[in-house]
């Protein structure tokens, strides 16, 4: 299974948006799956629910972070990881219109509440976002195979 189909399945079981693509990553990170759920578990439904950014996108962009960000002051190094966050933005929004989670689900959620819905086969349903969490991942995959893995030790 790529990470992919993990990202959608780890959905399914019920994780989160911001879950289930940060701890389909979990094999190439090095930080445990439990740690990586619970550093993603405040980003789902558009952060708390609030439909803000997308939570896939969040979990796309902390892996990224996590792979390829900067522990320093380099100016370089902050300027050259914002252009892959940007990057990785530009090539979701090609595919989906938007990052915020309230635009892409807009005629189908409108609850902004901080309960989380009950998962069942009709909340599945009604959403796009295996589909848009699968993307994420794919995109995050597209980027690992361009600029390959850090060394073991970056992290």
């Amino acid at each position: 299974m790529n990470h992919s189909q993990l990202a959608g399945e780890l959905f399914y079981k019920g994780y989160n948006c911001s879950q289930a693509v940060v701890a389909a990553f979990s094999d190439i990170i090095g930080i445990d799956e439990k740690a990586m759920l619970k550093i993603a578990s405040s980003f789902g439904g558009g952060m708390g629910r609030m439909r803000e950014v997308c939570g896939a996108v969040s979990g796309a962009l902390i892996v990224l972070g996590l792979l390829y960000g900067y522990s320093d002051t380099d100016y370089e190094k902050k300027k050259e990881h914002y252009a892959l966050v940007r990057r990785f933005a530009s090539e979701f929004k090609e595919e989906t219109g938007s990052i915020i989670c309230r635009e892409m689900l807009s005629g189908i959620v409108s609850d902004t509440t901080e309960d989380p819905e009950k998962r069942t086969e009709e909340y599945y349903k009604k959403r796009p976002c295996r589909n848009i969490i699968e993307l994420s991942a794919k995109i995050v995959d597209k980027i690992i195979l361009e600029k390959g893995l850090p060394d073991e030790n970056k992290i």
